[in-house]
This record gives C-alpha cells, sequence and structure tokens, in this order.
C-alpha cells in the first residue's frame, strides 16, 4: 500500500495537470475571440490584444495560485 505522502503527491499531481488543463481551455477561447476581432475591426486590434493579454495574466495567476496550493497541500 502507498505511503500516505505519496498519495498526497499524486494528488498534487492530478490537481496541477486539471489546473494546467482548465487553463488551457479557458485561454484558447480568450486569444481566438481576441484574434476574430482583430480580423473584423482592424482598427480596434490592439485594444482587443491589451485587453487579451490582461485577461490571459489573470488566469495564469489564478492558475500558478492553484498549482502552489497543490504543492503546499502536498508537503503536510
Amino acid at each position: 500500500m502507498m505511503e500516505s505522502k505519496a498519495l498526497a503527491w499524486l494528488a498534487a499531481g492530478l490537481g496541477v495537470g486539471i489546473t494546467v488543463f482548465g487553463v488551457g481551455t479557458g485561454i484558447g477561447p480568450l486569444v481566438a475571440a481576441a484574434l476574430e476581432a482583430g480580423a473584423r475591426q482592424p482598427e480596434t486590434a490592439k485594444d482587443a490584444r491589451t485587453t487579451m493579454i490582461i485577461g490571459a495574466a489573470l488566469i495564469e495567476g489564478v492558475a500558478l495560485l492553484a498549482c502552489l496550493i497543490c504543492i503546499i497541500l502536498a508537503n503536510k
């Protein structure tokens, strides 16, 4: 039987994997929408790109926080 520490690290790995999957499915449509907005109205492409970068940074920040929480909980 696996030790509790090994199970904690396994759970942390699964948590990080789910987080990364969620981030990918969140940023993908964000980038697609920004590119489509730039293609439809090229004069607003800069504003759409700036908004996309801010949104992507916020999503990545939450993902980093979730990964850190997984690792912290695995070390307890």
